[in-house]
């Protein structure tokens, strides 16, 4: 995966909690960064998931997509969030066509 530079503003005491996160992982500064930048990305990315399933703008399968989840795991990240589950004919017919 070819990689681009970014650059931040960082307070000193997050620049303190960056760099003892780094050492406790044995990571570099840059490669901390990544990761809790990628973390944050996957968290957002399946709030904003169940977000949208629970506003039913989006069905089971669809959000489990933009979570970049299974639907059972995306399920269990509802059930965590105490969200309800809402699953009609159309969500069945529709995730039974988009899993042959």
């Amino acid at each position: 995966m070819k990689t681009v530079t970014i650059s931040t503003r960082l307070s000193r005491e997050e620049l303190f909690d960056l760099d003892e996160l780094a050492e406790s992982a044995g990571l570099d500064r840059s490669g901390m960064a990544r990761s809790l930048v990628r973390r944050g990305l996957k968290e957002m990315k399946t709030e904003a998931a169940l977000k949208a399933y629970a506003q039913q703008r989006a069905s089971l399968s669809r959000a489990s997509e933009m979570a970049e989840l299974s639907p059972w795991d995306f399920l269990m990240k509802l059930q965590a969030s105490g969200g309800t589950i809402h699953y009609d004919i159309a969500d069945f017919e529709e995730d039974l066509h988009a899993n042959p």
